[in-house]
């Protein structure tokens, strides 16, 4: 008997194996070989057509696993086809390291087994509102759309929705953006079930991982908290997704499998007919123009927990600095009355390292990347420039061209020059910088921890404490400069503006004490950080979406990214050209380009763009996929397609 086997590879199709079990059914894992190896695949519900006469292998062996869902198969499917990704890739993300755990003889598994015991906690009458709309509608596929300002008690209502699953037997899926700085989260988690969640991301080991992807195949464990690739983990019986913070753009994958995470769960939901909930303070510019066609379920929380009130905003006019110094005098008068209230304050500043442009005021010289078309940013504590992109690193200090050194001017704020400016003005203060330089799996339970517990005075941070955390002391935000913000030439800028500093202030005041965000700007821009600072962050989308509308900009239209990458300048250059001519000639819809890339260099790579626009709800991803499949590439040039792309670096 023929059995069509998908393996996890390149391949876009399943390779035909025989068998004597004529027990094997769809979705069965199996093992067969393949070349001078053996690897484990699963039976597929469709045979690759083909002319050629091929020696048919023996499949070795069925896994003892339950069987791959025939709902998830067409998820899957789906996924391949939206994405124009291979097939054998798609399944690749299925399996971990290529393999389908078949023993289930782990005693670690029993820590996600405790006795349930959820937590009785009072809810204000917006979150029980909220609660008895999410739970009403989840006996099959819907979205429902959990918005809140920041500290109104989000989590609890999804937390609740979640308890109903579990008490119907069912599993959960709980997906976060920043996924390797959860332990708070677990935390609360562990404190409102009673039991311990499953954690999934880049950083768990692999034996860690081969327990948990058995223990949701076998239906031992009920909830998994993870990252992007948690969605394609083997759920016996998956009840129900969260996407929290939905909005955030760490959601999308933009190496290897290039796939949005957010929408990819919205359609894994609707392909398994079970509930979805999207969770945000700020919805992103899709979910809200669905929520706006009523094609989204959608409940709001409008006051914080225990009433306590949203942060103040004042503007500090930055053009009365020392150009030497990043905080003014006036800043730092405010800092010290929130020091003497023993408030815990932060500085923000979007940028890693000490400086983001080094010159020598002889030669003119900047360090740049040997590899990238971009600088090399200076890494004070580590005494060396760094590329961002390739990690190229080198030795701060050369020769100039009059032999002597260099003489260095560094240009623009990173958090490590803030912090210096911070220790010098208050050196008897405990400061601590937060960001994914000095934020890792090792010390940051610890670090959190002490701000929890006001160990720590002042922080100077990235985007990255924006990210959900609950710290009760911090009631004194610095914007450090808006204006490296508000100058993005990206067409998202505006909506990813808005999320940040609605999720920046959300951190300030949230214990019930007074909190202010102070804003240093150049340009003095009332309007704009007014419009960011906004109570109600609709009035903001509303008019985003207006101006996406009439020009006709996603959500409006579906934008397809080509990028042609590789190391002969000329010869990617030349054959993005041709594909330009064939695309505009088989297509209907708009083809954009070839243009060099704003970063045209990345990693010794040069990068040309093309950008395919059409319009919704045309389809055009089979078609396109095969003009690529059978377009004739050059060796060592690249071909990244980017279905609904968020950057165009």
């Amino acid at each position: 008997m023929k059995i069509p086997v998908l393996l996890p590879n390149i391949f876009n199709y399943p390779f035909t194996y025989k068998t004597n079990n004529e027990n094997l059914k769809l979705g069965d894992y199996v093992e067969v070989p393949f070349g001078k190896t053996t690897k484990i695949g699963v039976v597929w519900n469709k045979f690759e057509k083909s002319e050629k006469n091929f020696t048919i292998k023996k499949i070795n062996k069925k896994l003892k696993i339950p069987s791959l869902k025939e709902d998830f198969i067409k998820f899957l499917e789906w996924f391949s086809e939206y994405n124009m990704v291979p097939l054998g890739m798609v399944l690749k993300l299925h399996l971990t390291s290529n393999e389908a755990i078949e023993s289930d003889n782990f005693n670690q598994i029993n820590e996600y087994n405790n006795k349930i015991n959820f937590k009785n906690v009072k809810l204000s009458k917006e979150q029980k509102s909220s609660v008895e709309k999410v739970i009403s509608k989840d006996k099959q596929f819907r979205v429902h759309v959990i918005q809140g300002v920041t500290g109104s008690g989000k989590t609890i209502v999804y937390f609740k929705s979640l308890e109903k699953k579990i008490r119907e037997g069912f599993q959960g899926l709980i997906m976060l953006p920043e996924i390797g700085l959860t332990s708070e989260f677990e935390k609360k988690f562990e404190q409102f079930f009673g039991f311990k969640a499953a954690i999934w991301h880049s950083s768990v080991s692999k034996k860690k991982k081969k327990i948990i992807w058995n223990g949701l195949a076998n239906g031992k464990i009920k909830v998994l908290i993870g990252a992007r690739s948690s969605l394609f983990l083997p759920f016996l019986k998956l009840g129900i997704i969260i996407v929290d913070e939905e909005h955030d753009q760490s959601y999308k994958q933009d190496e290897g499998v290039i796939y949005n995470a957010r929408d990819m769960a919205i359609s894994r939901a609707s392909f398994s007919n079970i509930p979805i909930n999207l969770v945000s303070a700020v919805p992103s510019i899709e979910t809200f123009e669905n929520i706006k066609k009523g094609k989204y379920y959608h409940s709001r929380l409008y006051k914080r927990y225990l009433n306590a009130k949203l942060p103040n905003h004042e503007i500090i006019n930055l053009k009365s600095t020392n150009k030497n110094l990043w905080i003014l005098s006036q800043t730092i008068e405010k800092v010290k009355k929130h020091l003497i209230r023993k408030d815990q304050i932060l500085f923000f500043v979007n940028r890693r390292g000490f400086a983001p442009f080094v010159m020598c005021k002889k030669c003119l010289k900047v360090h740049t990347c040997p590899n990238c078309s971009v600088n090399l940013v200076y890494h004070k504590r580590k005494q060396n420039v760094l590329c961002h992109y390739c990690n190229y690193k080198n030795v701060l200090d050369r020769k100039c061209t009059d032999k002597t050194n260099c003489d260095f001017t560094f240009s623009g704020p990173g958090v490590e020059r803030i912090y210096e400016e911070v220790k010098n003005v208050f050196p008897d203060k405990s400061v601590e910088i937060f960001s994914s330089d000095t934020m890792n799996k090792k010390n940051s339970p610890e670090i959190i921890n002490k701000i929890i517990n006001n160990k720590i005075d002042i922080l100077v941070g990235t985007q990255l404490i924006s990210k959900g955390f609950h710290f009760p002391h911090l009631n004194c935000i610095i914007v450090v400069d808006i204006d490296l913000a508000l100058n993005g030439y990206d067409l998202r800028a505006p909506e990813k503006n808005l999320q940040l500093y609605h999720q920046l202030s959300g951190r300030a005041g949230r214990a019930g004490n007074p909190a202010t965000v102070y804003f240093q700007t150049f340009k003095n821009n009332n309007e704009a950080i007014s419009k960011l600072t906004n109570s109600d962050p609709e009035v903001f989308l509303e008019n985003e979406l207006k101006i996406r509308e009439k020009n006709s900009l996603p959500p409006f239209e579906r934008f397809i990214s080509i990028i042609l990458i590789g190391q002969n300048e000329k010869k990617v250059e030349e054959l993005s050209l041709k594909l330009k001519e064939k695309l505009t000639r088989k297509l209907t819809c708009k083809v954009l380009g070839p243009v060099i890339a704003p970063i045209y260099k990345i990693n010794k790579n040069f990068r040309y763009r093309i950008l395919i626009r059409s319009k919704k709800p045309n389809k055009i991803q089979k078609n396109l996929f095969d003009l690529l499949n059978n377009f004739k590439k050059q060796n060592k040039i690249k071909l990244v397609v980017d279905v609904d792309p968020i950057t165009f670096n």
